[in-house]
């Protein structure tokens, strides 16, 4: 059984949000935070997890990343206020 990670993360001051999938949640976040997804991800130093939601089908996976890059910014960031409500960063489950 594969599992599918939704994840948001931020920069060091909340200000910029990324939500992203990946079937390896470790891999993506080191690959982040060492600048090698190019674009708005590093040119933002974005890279702080702050939201994680797991799906066993990469397609519920891939839905609900776009249902939430569809919403604005008040909407995600009450969903992460939601099971993180001071946006503490997280660690790689």
């Amino acid at each position: 059984m594969h599992i599918y990670y939704v994840y948001i993360l931020t920069n060091l001051t909340k200000t910029v949000l990324y939500t992203g999938v990946t079937n390896d949640i470790e891999r993506r976040l080191r690959e982040h935070r060492e600048g090698r997804i190019r674009g708005f991800s590093s040119t933002y130093r974005v890279y702080h997890l702050v939201h994680l939601e797991t799906y066993q089908w990469v397609q519920d996976a891939i839905k609900r990343e776009k249902f939430i890059k569809g919403k604005n910014r008040a909407w995600k960031e009450a969903l992460i206020s939601e099971r993180n409500p001071n946006w503490v960063f997280m660690d790689a489950p």
